[in-house]
């Protein structure tokens, strides 16, 4: 590409890219470096020393190993009512006349466009009227009320690709609406639902808007490590960005590796 270009805008590209990666990837850099120094504030500098003390209080700090318990509970049951939630929205919508589905597009999507604080506000006070308090069931109903629309769109695009003439064979052939929603179409959309459910999962253990104003009293790790940015954090915080930055890198290598096994299987 870049020998179509003239010599400045090529130095132009290069000079972005390199500015693109900076910004991108500078920030990772330095909460790696800090995770290791010794001093006792997450910063570069001054350097301390060279230390591993961080990532044994980390497992040592029983209100961040909790907060992650209770994120990946909650991101757990969030994802198993996203998913099923989205696909019923994807099916009004896809399946649905004309004038209908518009209407049930717009009504699905608006919670995406939505704040997250009045997401959350409004389902704690909803359920507070009901007798029900903040809590785990709150927040979870608070993140699924627009984690669903998320995985619906998602849902949508790969029914958008589905030839419906196959659904229409197998009704011809004699079978029932559950049989081939079953054996048809579920199978053409489990692409879809895989990333639908890893996405609902993310969104979820990452929210914290909508989460800290749902949850009450209780708290997850995003909302526990905000709560604590009033008071300064230990460069424990930074041991465990260090943590999901390997597992995000082993995933991303692992599932990058499997697609490329799957020409040859």
């Amino acid at each position: 590409m870049s020998d179509r270009l003239s010599p400045a805008a090529d130095l132009i590209l290069k000079v972005y890219l390199a500015l693109f990666f900076v910004y991108m990837f500078l920030p990772l850099i330095v909460m790696v470096i800090a995770a290791f120094n010794a001093f006792q504030y997450p910063a570069l500098s001054p350097w301390k020393g060279f230390t591993l003390e961080w990532f044994p209080r980390l497992v040592e700090d029983e209100r961040l190993m909790g907060g992650l318990a209770t994120s990946i509970l909650l991101g757990i049951c969030v994802t198993a009512a996203s998913v099923p939630l989205g696909l019923a929205g994807a099916l009004i919508v896809a399946r649905g006349t004309r004038r209908t589905s518009g209407l049930f597009y717009a009504m699905l999507v608006s919670p995406i466009l939505m704040p997250g604080v009045v997401l959350g506000i409004s389902t704690l006070v909803f359920w507070r009227e009901v007798g029900i308090s903040g809590g785990l069931f709150t927040a979870g109903a608070a993140q699924t009320s627009f984690i669903a629309s998320y995985c619906m769109l998602m849902i949508l695009a790969r029914l958008a690709r589905q030839d419906p003439v196959l659904e229409e064979a197998a009704l011809d052939l004699g079978a029932s609406p559950w049989f081939v929603f079953r054996r048809v179409t579920l199978p053409f959309l489990a692409p879809a639902l895989g990333s639908a459910a890893v996405i609902a999962f993310l969104q979820s253990f990452e929210n914290y808007n909508t989460t800290v104003f749902a949850i009450g009293s209780g708290y997850t790790l995003v909302t526990e490590i905000g709560a604590r940015l009033r008071f300064g954090l230990t460069p424990a915080i930074n041991a465990l960005g260090v943590i999901f930055l390997l597992v995000t890198a082993v995933a991303a290598i692992g599932f990058a590796i499997a697609n490329r096994r799957k020409p040859a299987a």
